[in-house]
């Protein structure tokens, strides 16, 4: 199958079929052509086309091996596989001795969620097709993540943002978890501080987790975080700045009479963590809340304090839901009916909703509702118990987890952090030498439209890394068509994109109700009458690597519109040794209002936001040639029956500082 590209915006067809399918599979092995005929080639000349091919061949392969031998080749373009020590050694940090593998994930014996992912198949070793340069291209340019190793309560203080994050200081796996200390002016760019906390003590010598900071209306700053004793058992713990006049809070200190919380009857010994910021009650009393379950059931334990010291479990629970295991981190916050302020936590006047947020341990997803704080009982109602704590929204559909947020006085508004986990395996990580990222920070806003969502959006403070503007308007895509949009190279970008539907088609279009989820399907591959079309982001010149992310609309009997946004991983490398799902979910789309989507591509990470905010995806990518330079973007409607009309702006991003 050939593509012409004569024209930059040229519309390039699969094949003369207009209804052929755009991007099926074939076995991982590239775009499949469905119109290919069978070959009528004698068996004599296929005997003759085999023979100068084997010659090809023989002649490609000695001068490959005199080339390299010669030290003509860059070692970094050397698969890293060919490097059998360096792999044995990788292997056997990432648990096993180069043939066994772990066969539980890291963290989950210790009590906590899956901190890596399933282990290769018994006898299967990592591609031997990663390089040193395409491990170095996944390094993001402008999300914050450490120089090196993993990593996993942000907050404003005297004219700085810091982030604390769980981190490895010895390797690129889940273990010895110090927190991590960065400040920051715009939360864009970064400079690392020493460790803030280390696990030194015997409350916490099995790592110093998930906490979160108070700031009292004295401007002192309270930390409480989950430490975990010799025998991995969760208990709360305080420390506070040594030296409170200090902006960049370098140094703390752990309270002595630690821990100040221990697990109450009826808990498991490490069902207990993830203490919340604290808000003050009516009382006068301070209010925080921490994860647990009972059972099955998901629940968040509400704490009272006067001094942070001592503590009064209230016989009520925030809230809690059968069937949900484990909730972790959970946040608590209250969100404005009437603007786009964010709030601080404490707030509980009028024109207010609260979130609950919780992370979902069994399933590693971010899950929130929204309702009715209760004040004297400490306890809180879904509007709407049918999508309620785990079992409606989520944050982000994609690899998110474990988020925090806090309030910006600074900017009244409310942000987001959030741990993004690497998609693939833990041999990898170690070769490249780090693991994990974090999404570019994310206001929160209550959804006024609707009244039944958040929006979350990138923080403005992003924009000012966009350099060179492309814009492509009204550009018409028919039904099974791809478009090159020329913006050079497509690893680092911000994209913003209207679509709109041809009304005739709409409208004539009958009913193609039908059981659809972006997860359950096959992707961008399978086709309707009204999708899937959006955008092909790290896609090499040949579509031998594309992510997808794109719009798919169901129009059931009575008329309506259910739209679906999702990001297809399945085809982002050529590499079988990564996760490559389906993510994403239905996304609520009002009258009279386009199509429009947010992508921000760097490197190894997309992030994609469908109608501001409502719906958002989170992906890993790593692919093998659309890289560096040859990282490339294409427009796309792989639609049975609509033609679409698009609208794209397209920036190239820089990179933000660490240092």
């Amino acid at each position: 199958m050939a593509f012409q590209h004569s024209n930059n915006n040229a519309e390039i067809p699969i094949s003369g079929d207009p209804n052929s399918p755009l991007l099926e599979y074939q076995n991982g092995n590239g775009l499949k052509d469905t119109n290919t005929r069978k070959s009528s080639f004698s068996l004599s000349k296929k005997l003759v086309i085999f023979l100068v091919f084997a010659v090809l061949g023989v002649a490609l392969a000695v001068g490959y091996v005199c080339f390299f031998s010669s030290g003509g080749v860059n070692p970094n373009d050397v698969p890293l596989c060919t490097t059998h020590e360096a792999l044995k050694a990788a292997m056997v940090v990432a648990g096993g001795d180069g043939l066994s593998r772990r066969r539980v994930p890291r963290g989950v014996l210790e009590g906590f969620s899956a901190k890596s992912n399933d282990p290769l198949k018994e006898d299967e070793q990592a591609s031997c097709i990663w390089t040193r340069n395409m491990l170095t291209w996944q390094k993001s340019g402008y999300h914050f993540q450490p120089k090196k190793n993993w990593m996993n309560g942000p907050l404003f203080y005297k004219g700085n943002y810091h982030i604390f994050y769980q981190y490895n200081p010895e390797g690129a796996v889940w273990g010895n978890i110090t927190w991590g200390h960065a400040i920051s002016k715009d939360l864009i760019h970064w400079d690392e501080l020493p460790f803030a906390l280390e696990p030194d003590q015997w409350y916490d010598v099995s790592g110093v987790f998930t906490g979160s900071a108070t700031i009292l209306p004295d401007g002192k700053v309270i930390m409480l975080f989950t430490g975990g004793d010799g025998d991995a058992e969760q208990m709360q713990n305080l420390a506070y700045p040594t030296d409170p006049s200090d902006p960049l809070l370098t140094t703390w200190t752990k309270y002595p009479g630690n821990p100040i919380l221990t697990r109450p009857p009826g808990i498991g010994p490490t069902d207990f963590r993830d203490p919340s910021t604290a808000w003050l009650t009516g009382e006068g009393k301070w209010r925080m809340t921490i994860g647990s379950k009972y059972n099955r059931t998901g629940i968040s334990l509400v704490y009272d304090t006067t001094d942070f010291i001592n503590y009064e479990l209230r016989e009520t629970l925030l809230h809690s839901v059968e069937g949900t295991g484990e909730w972790e981190c959970v946040d608590f916050f209250p969100v404005s009916t009437i603007n786009d302020d964010g709030l601080d936590v404490s707030y509980n006047g009028p024109n207010i909703k609260h979130v609950v947020k919780a992370s979902m341990d069994d399933d590693r997803y971010d899950t929130y509702a929204i309702g009715t704080y209760n004040d004297a009982p400490g306890t809180w109602v879904p509007d709407d118990p049918t999508i309620d704590v785990g079992l409606g929204l989520r944050y982000d559909y994609g690899t998110f987890y474990a988020s925090k947020s806090f309030y910006d006085g600074e900017k009244k508004r409310r942000v987001l952090w959030g741990y993004v986990h690497e998609a693939d395996y833990e041999v990898i990580d170690v070769l490249r030498g780090w693991a994990s990222i974090y999404n570019v920070p994310r206001t929160i806003v209550l959804d006024r439209q609707t009244g039944t969502n958040l929006l979350l959006w990138p923080v403005e403070e992003v924009e000012q890394l966009r350099s060179k503007r492309k814009a492509f308007n009204n550009v018409k895509v028919n039904p099974g068509s791809v478009i090159p949009l020329d913006v050079g190279s497509a690893s680092q970008l911000d994209i913003e994109a209207e679509f709109e539907i041809d009304a005739k088609t709409l409208e004539g279009m009958e009913m193609n109700e039908e059981l659809y989820t972006c997860n359950s399907s096959q992707g961008a591959a399978q086709r309707g009458g009204l999708g899937p079309f959006g955008l092909l982001v790290l896609s090499s010149k040949s579509l031998s690597e594309f992510t997808p992310v794109y719009f798919y609309i169901i129009k059931s009997s009575d008329g309506s519109l259910t739209t679906h946004f999702c990001s297809d991983q399945s085809r982002s490398s050529l590499a079988y040794d990564v996760i490559k799902d389906v993510f994403g979910s239905t996304v609520p789309v009002l009258q009279g209002e386009k199509l429009t989507m947010r992508i921000l591509v760097d490197h190894s990470i997309i992030e994609s936001f469908a109608q501001r905010g409502r719906t958002n995806i989170i992906s890993r990518v790593y692919p093998t040639q659309a890289i560096y330079n040859n990282a490339r973007l294409f427009l796309f409607n792989n639609a049975t029956d609509a033609s679409i009309k698009a609208s794209i702006q397209v920036w190239q991003m820089g990179s933000a500082q660490l240092r």
